[in-house]
């Protein structure tokens, strides 16, 4: 896929369970990506990942990228999506042609490309990337560009990512109701991977969690690619709940006390600092409830710990059981509970450092953090071509949609009674 030329609008979506998030990119005059616009909603109507209302989820999407196109002064018709929910699996093939010695020519890989296409198999599920990696010249892997060398045997690994049908449908059908086209849906570990993780970690190998709302991710990645896949049906959002029912306060007042007092570490002087919070049902003008911080980690740490404890079981069933120097790097919302990589670090018994998204110029501050990468990611992955097998092959196909752009958007929500 051809990088877009400059001043072409490309527009990220991210989807999650706590908050939905549109970023619109463009390359200036030297290339360089700039954002034009951001926008964020509350999500409503997504639960670990899955869509599961229609309309609520609709109305948010279209708000969070109606905003982002007035920061921008530009119209999207079409975005590129994350799909960060459970159910998502990862594999590599390997795909081999014999030259018979001759040097390789650029027909040759477009031949290995066209069996690796023809190996691809989701069976039941949708494949989401199909991505070439690196190639193999007679068994010799590692090579990225084996034009000109004399090879008996050329091969390649491809990546590829596949998905449950269902939830991608819903997904596809949100986005398309808010008048939107999608350009494509992103695995959000491959996003995330290519926003907060450096070329030579990917390559030596390294652990990426991503604790979201609902939904944890743990990938490894190895060889610059993608080799292995978990999905844990737990995040942040549990530690607010957590704190909501112990406390009986109200869900935005539990999210308020994790943020500002709340962490992954203990300390003594918690048993005397007091916090107070407004209980759910109370009179207006009751006396709020008093609580110790002490009380407030003791929750949390019980959440902390099981979840660190399912981000464990993960790493061993995915082989990262190597040398101890291979690091973990955390992100995603969930990464921003204070002295949650060094509590992760001492129980893993590895490096463990928060993955921030790379610096575009424009970025929003608030847009920074951990919480962001999959959205930069999508970003970046938008603005510089997928690599997609199946792209390099045969190219792209934009479904048509009505209705398009803000104006279009609006007359048809109107129409339908929002």
């Amino acid at each position: 896929m051809a990088v877009p030329p400059p001043q072409t609008p490309i527009a990220a979506l991210d989807i999650g369970s706590s908050k939905v998030s549109a970023l619109i990119v463009a390359r200036d005059d030297d290339g360089r990506l700039r954002v034009m616009g951001s926008g964020q909603r509350e999500s409503r109507g997504v639960k670990r990942g899955y869509v599961t209302d229609m309309d609520a989820s609709e109305v948010a999407v279209r708000e969070a990228v109606e905003s982002a196109e007035r920061m921008s002064g530009v119209t999207i018709d079409d975005v590129w999506a994350s799909f960060g929910a459970g159910g998502i699996s990862s594999d590599v093939i390997s795909v081999e042609v014999e030259l018979g010695g001759h040097q390789v020519e650029q027909t040759d890989i477009n031949q290995l490309l066209l069996e690796g296409r023809t190996a691809i198999d989701g069976g039941q599920r949708l494949v989401l990337h199909a991505h070439p990696a690196l190639f193999t010249i007679d068994g010799v892997e590692g090579v990225k560009n084996p034009i000109g060398l004399h090879a008996g045997k050329l091969g390649v690994d491809i990546h590829v990512v596949a998905a449950d049908p269902a939830p991608l449908k819903n997904l596809d059908y949100v986005i398309r109701s808010a008048h939107l086209g999608v350009k494509a849906i992103v695995a959000s570990p491959v996003a995330a991977a290519l926003a907060c993780l450096t070329q030579e970690e990917r390559e030596l190998g390294v652990a990426l969690v991503e604790l979201g709302a609902e939904v944890t991710n743990v990938s490894l990645h190895a060889g610059g690619m993608l080799v292995g896949l978990r999905s844990i049906p737990m995040g942040a959002k549990d530690i607010s709940d957590d704190i909501a029912c112990a406390f009986a306060v109200q869900r935005r007042d539990a999210e308020r006390l994790k943020c500002f007092y709340g962490s992954a570490m203990t300390s003594p002087r918690d048993n005397h600092e007091m916090i107070e919070a407004n209980q759910i049902g109370a009179e207006d003008g009751a006396e709020p409830t008093r609580i110790t911080r002490a009380q407030l980690m003791t929750v949390i740490r019980q959440r902390v710990e099981q979840l660190t404890g399912e981000i464990d079981a993960a790493l061993k069933s995915l082989g990262f059981t190597g040398p101890v120097g291979r690091q973990v790097v955390l992100t995603g919302g969930g990464a921003d509970l204070k002295n949650i990589a060094d509590y992760m670090q001492g129980v893993l018994g590895r490096a463990v450092r928060i993955g921030r998204p790379r610096t575009i110029t424009g970025l929003p501050d608030a847009h920074s953090g951990p919480a962001f990468t999959t959205l930069v990611g999508l970003a970046m992955l938008a603005a510089d071509g997928s690599g997609d097998l199946r792209d390099i092959i045969l190219g792209t196909r934009v479904e048509k949609k009505s209705g398009t752009g803000m104006f279009g958007r609006l007359v048809s929500a109107l129409k339908q009674g929002y």
